[in-house]
């Protein structure tokens, strides 16, 4: 793989896509589509405060959650966008109750892949101007092309992704993605709309002193996290550990993988399987982290090896520095 600081994601793709098993075609494609959705949502949440994009609709979506207007907005954009490649036959989205199959009138052969996306990871933090994020995976489909797309196709264990990513709209916006190939991070230079090679082959610290996790539910969680927590605040060795929560799932990764840390969101009395999906949240981030040299699980299991039961399903979920994540699936098992 080449990797040269200060390359265009265009150059990138280009000059590495002999690493992607598939059409090196279709990798452009695909990327190209949720690199122009994503500046299309980027300028959007720039001008937050400026537009009537704040606030919510007085709608709730599948999840039960209040839909903010930028998180149907930025939903709108990446449906339309992706559907426009001829690449792409289906897509499924947190924002909607079923996957949404995309008719492609010439070359419907070509449509070999299904997208799962959270288009606006952490929108609650929009009105307060805090960090939030876009967050992919990608997936051959498993039945013929050509056919209409099936739940099958979009029900398949992370192990089975060709590509996952998120975007992050913070201080600065930056797409990070993963073919299979390693982590590379490309900072957008807003006034000329180009995404740029900042971060190449981004590894996660084996070890860090940050944990994530919204200790407000202390009370709801399982013994083992309640037990881990203890051993993070306690004054021994390196620790007590720093506590860091944004509350936006890829800025909050983002940071640890940079910095090194731990994230947690655990099941809990008011949510048994935790909060995260399986689909549009946990396996994307999980396949970075494992590219990353990290690690990722539901404080038992590989989450990349777990088999999805429906579009929506929720697991816990534990992801970052591998020592971190070994250390609390200890806490869990006693």
């Amino acid at each position: 793989m080449r990797l040269e600081k200060g390359q265009t994601l265009g150059e990138f793709i280009i000059e590495n896509q002999k690493d992607f098993k598939y059409s090196s075609g279709e990798l452009t494609r695909l990327l190209s589509s949720i690199k122009l959705a994503s500046k299309i949502v980027n300028q959007k949440v720039n001008q937050a405060g400026l537009t009537d994009i704040l606030g919510t609709l007085g709608k709730e979506n599948i999840q039960g959650e209040t839909q903010q207007k930028l998180d149907v907005f930025a939903n709108e954009v990446f449906i339309r966008t992706l559907s426009q490649r001829e690449v792409v036959c289906g897509i499924a989205s947190e924002e909607n109750d079923d996957f949404i199959e995309i008719q492609s009138c010439i070359n419907s052969e070509m449509s070999k892949y299904v997208v799962l996306i959270d288009p606006l990871d952490g929108s609650s933090n929009i009105d307060v101007n805090v960090s939030v994020g876009t967050i992919f995976s990608i997936y051959r489909r498993i039945t013929p092309a050509g056919t209409p797309v099936q739940l099958e196709d979009f029900l398949q264990p992370g192990n089975a992704q060709v590509a996952a990513g998120y975007v992050v709209y913070g201080s600065s916006t930056m797409l990070i993605f993963t073919t299979g190939n390693g982590v590379n991070g490309f900072t957008l230079n807003p006034s000329i709309g180009t995404y740029y090679l900042s971060h190449p082959n981004l590894k996660i610290p084996e070890e860090g002193n940050i944990y994530s996790i919204n200790e407000g539910n202390y009370a709801h969680f399982p013994q083992g996290v309640k037990d881990y927590l203890k051993y993070c605040q306690a004054e021994e060795d390196e620790r007590p550990y720093t506590s860091r929560y944004i509350g936006s799932l890829c800025a909050d990764f983002h940071r640890n993988m940079i910095k090194g840390g731990i994230y947690i969101y655990p099941s809990g009395t008011t949510s048994p399987n935790g909060k995260l999906r399986l689909l549009y949240e946990c396996n994307p981030i999980a396949f970075l982290t494992e590219q990353a040299g990290g690690k990722a699980s539901d404080g038992f299991n590989r989450i990349l090896d777990l088999q999805p039961k429906e579009l929506h399903q929720r697991v816990p979920f534990f992801c970052g520095s591998k020592k971190m994540v070994e250390k609390a699936e200890e806490f869990m098992k006693n």
